[in-house]
């Protein structure tokens, strides 16, 4: 069962957010607005938001810092849809955390695209079990099970399990795995990761060589879809 999905709007101009609003709703997800960054904050501290479609020039609260305050209590992936299309306000955006930026005016349907790119990315559009080999994860029971015995493992192993499920393949830093686990800009010992790591594939018994160590960067989970 693939679970719905649900799009934040923040953006001052009704036709951008009745026109994203439509593409949304057409992909079957749930839909939810905002004017400005205070409504925004609002609207997060009621619904459980899986991905934002965020303007920037806004009244009241801007879009940057409607980023940084959301930051502070949520790590949600965040488009930035923008009128701005200079070189320097995307990277600026990007060096604040945000996924992507997209400049008006756009094509919604490249909109849409990205979204479910982001999701992909991000577990937010997975399976609510994952089984491969002898390792069955649970993601909403939050369950590891290896070769048919429940494992018991930490909230944070289990968080790195799920986000090396969610991006295969892929070398994933220890950065990476402190900024999107541990929620927030960890300033202490990157080899915290490491610790979390060892016990993990201890737990996971003959299949932890499916953690990958690479060499210089970090991990990468080894995953062959069939």
């Amino acid at each position: 069962m693939v679970m719905v999905m649900n799009v934040l709007i923040i953006d001052d101009e009704d036709l951008i957010r009745n026109v994203v609003k439509e593409y949304c709703l057409n992909e079957n997800y749930n839909v939810f607005e905002a004017s400005d960054g205070i409504e925004g904050i609002e609207v997060l501290d009621k619904e459980n938001i899986d991905i934002i479609v965020l303007d920037i020039m806004m009244p009241k609260m801007d879009g940057y810092t409607f980023f940084e305050k959301m930051k502070e209590k949520y790590n949600i992936p965040t488009i930035v849809l923008s009128a701005r299309n200079e070189e320097y306000d995307k990277l600026f955006g990007f060096s604040m955390g945000i996924d992507d930026y997209l400049t008006k005016p756009f094509s919604p349907k490249e909109l849409i695209a990205r979204i479910k790119a982001i999701l992909k990315r991000t577990n937010k559009m997975v399976d609510d079990i994952f089984i491969y080999q002898g390792i069955k994860v649970d993601f909403k029971g939050r369950v590891l099970t290896v070769d048919e015995k429940n494992i018991e493992i930490s909230p944070k192993e289990f968080d790195i399990l799920a986000y090396f499920i969610k991006n295969p393949n892929t070398a994933i830093s220890r950065e990476q795995l402190l900024n999107k686990v541990w929620g927030y800009d960890y300033y202490g010992d990157e080899r915290t990761v490491d610790t979390h790591i060892k016990i993990l594939r201890n737990n996971m018994g003959k299949y932890r060589d499916l953690i990958v160590t690479v060499r210089s960067i970090g991990y990468k989970f080894i995953y062959e879809e069939k």
